[in-house]
């Protein structure tokens, strides 16, 4: 099997220099690393509407850098750190999701990465 590695500029690279690709493509398919709401510079502002939003800029960055796109994810894994906010979450994946929807599933973590409020990872048709 080979592993084609995605990478782009116009997505956040891996924290801290993790050990970790943005994206890999395996047997057709594209598996995102998960992604939290840093900008190009690596910030990270703004409610859980303003981070989601992000998320979805930095997983169409690497989507379309590996030749696929949001109409083709098939599953999505969300995380967050208050299910208090799933509304505003949620209205923006629908938004930004287009459909037929894929399969998700959801949960509440302790804590996510640099105080983050979510983060999503897709697996995409590539």
């Amino acid at each position: 099997m080979t592993k084609i590695v995605v990478h782009t500029e116009a997505a956040p690279g891996p924290v801290g220099g993790a050990p970790y690709a943005q994206g890999i493509i395996a047997r057709g398919l594209l598996f995102t690393a998960g992604q939290v709401g840093f900008d190009a510079d690596g910030r990270l502002e703004g409610d859980i509407t303003t981070q989601t939003h992000r998320v979805f800029d930095n997983l169409a960055a690497i989507l379309a850098q590996g030749g696929s796109g949001l109409d083709q994810v098939v599953k999505s894994t969300v995380f967050m750190s208050d299910l208090g906010q799933f509304g505003a979450m949620n209205a923006v994946y629908a938004e930004r999701m287009p459909q037929p929807f894929p399969a998700r599933s959801t949960f509440q973590v302790a804590a996510l990465p640099a105080g983050a409020l979510v983060e999503i990872e897709v697996v995409a048709l590539a």
